[in-house]
């Protein structure tokens, strides 16, 4: 599957060759720039590089909404679940963040999995709270190696 339309809003699977890719990474980092200096330890999206998305590309599926890219999610296959990972827009507020969720919802389906989870720092409580309105629910806090305190929640929702 390489397109995917959810609601009103057209989604594409980027190959680990896309060009598309660097645009990707882009509006992630615009997305979390909003976290540096509130959470710690930083983000491990400094570390992402154009050819790190692109080897994602390859175990995970990359999703983008817009051209130019507007929106990103990366969906990775775990053990019973399908995990959400770095999910991006541009401009918030426009219904795209719902949107790239409600693809991740679709997608968790046709791969046969009961549960989306995705992690969110503790000190981001707003987007606690988006996910919450989402229904999702926590489940676990998490400690980044070389921390003795929690610096992740965990969050489950059903997709079944």
């Amino acid at each position: 599957m390489n397109k995917c339309m959810t609601g009103d809003t057209d989604f594409r699977r980027l190959a680990p060759d896309d060009s598309a890719l660097e645009q990707a990474l882009g509006v992630m980092r615009v997305a979390f720039a909003s976290m540096e200096g509130r959470i710690d330890p930083p983000s491990s999206l400094h570390d992402l590089t154009v050819d790190g998305l692109s080897q994602t590309a390859g175990a995970a599926e990359v999703w983008v909404a817009g051209d130019p890219v507007a929106g990103t999610v990366i969906l990775t296959p775990k053990a019973r679940v399908l995990y959400v990972g770095k999910l991006a827009v541009r401009d918030p507020g426009t219904g795209l963040g719902r949107a790239l969720m409600a693809l991740a919802e679709e997608r968790a389906v046709a791969l046969g999995f009961e549960w989306l989870e995705l992690e969110s720092r503790v000190e981001l409580v707003e987007v606690h709270a988006v996910f919450k309105r989402l229904g999702f629910r926590e489940i676990a806090r998490t400690t980044h190696k070389g921390f003795t305190r929690p610096t992740g929640i965990l969050f489950r929702k059903s997709v079944r």
